[in-house]
């Protein structure tokens, strides 16, 4: 029998792209747990404690939780380095699930921060984590043009989205950059991309397959968001398996087959991590 004191479990029935997210969470979780964390996210160990759900469907384990987690930590790497030079933005984190990064990064009064996901998403957000001054839930599909109008365009803006493009088509992808591009004055996109191989190789990938998800948009070239999405300039793309977080959080054994597999192109850049400025 649990603690009294504790609030009940939250039972959860999700399917597709948003099921995903909970895998995110949970190599989170475990990295919380480990001797020598990574992140260090204490939310996302208290939130797996709230969520009843069958963690063994995420395929997570200490083993390989770091490949998920590591993502993570080069995001919030690039996001403190643009709130350090802009003490007043506007922050959109785009397909947030159950991250708790503002929270992380806690970034002050002077910055306005929205997190953005499907309705089902955030209303567990809202059960799970904290509402504080300066911080906004959005319940809407990150493709759906309405939701951005609601934003006051006043200040720089940092879009952070991480695991969420080539859940879009190219199509919608492309449109909510340019969307973003056109709202505001000036900012930077922050996301990380799939190559035509990655999206080919999407039936191996266990956490999108048990979730009934499908993958769509390859971005192989940083021309193919450059010349897509006017005003953007490259800022710089890297191979996950060139990025100072990959190389700093990895055993040997990881770095050496990091190694071998970037020894052949397509492989090498088969995911990466993008950031532009506009």
């Amino acid at each position: 029998m649990g603690d009294a004191s504790e609030p009940p479990k939250i039972r959860i029935d999700l399917t597709g792209a948003p099921e995903t997210m909970l895998g995110t969470l949970y190599a989170k979780a475990v990295d919380a747990g480990s001797e020598n964390p990574l992140l260090g996210d204490s939310w996302a160990e208290a939130a797996v404690r709230r969520i009843d759900y069958d963690w063994g469907r995420t395929n997570i384990t200490k083993r390989n939780s770091a490949g998920v987690t590591l993502r993570t930590v080069h995001f919030d790497t690039w996001a403190r380095d643009f709130l350090a030079r802009h003490r007043s933005a506007t922050v959109l984190h785009l397909g947030c699930g159950l991250d708790s990064r503002v929270f992380r990064l806690d970034p002050g009064p002077h910055v306005e921060w929205y997190d953005i996901d499907f309705p089902e998403v955030i209303a567990l957000h809202e059960q799970i984590y904290p509402s504080p001054e300066h911080y906004h839930r959005i319940a809407a599909p990150v493709t759906e043009p309405q939701w951005l109008q609601t934003i006051p365009p006043d200040r720089p803006v940092l879009m952070i989205a991480e695991g969420l493009t080539m859940y879009l088509t190219e199509e919608d992808g492309i449109a909510l950059f340019r969307r973003i591009t056109e709202h505001f004055p000036t900012g930077e996109l922050q996301f990380d991309a799939f190559n035509t191989l990655g999206i080919k190789a999407q039936k191996i990938n266990t956490i999108v397959r048990r979730s009934g998800s499908t993958l769509h948009w390859a971005i192989d070239r940083p021309d193919d968001i450059v010349d897509a999405v006017p005003r953007t300039r490259q800022i710089t793309t890297i191979p996950v398996f060139e990025s100072d977080a990959f190389e700093q959080g990895l055993s040997g054994h990881y770095q050496w087959m990091a190694k071998a597999m970037s020894a052949i192109p397509a492989v090498r850049t088969i995911a990466q991590y993008h950031r532009y400025a506009f």
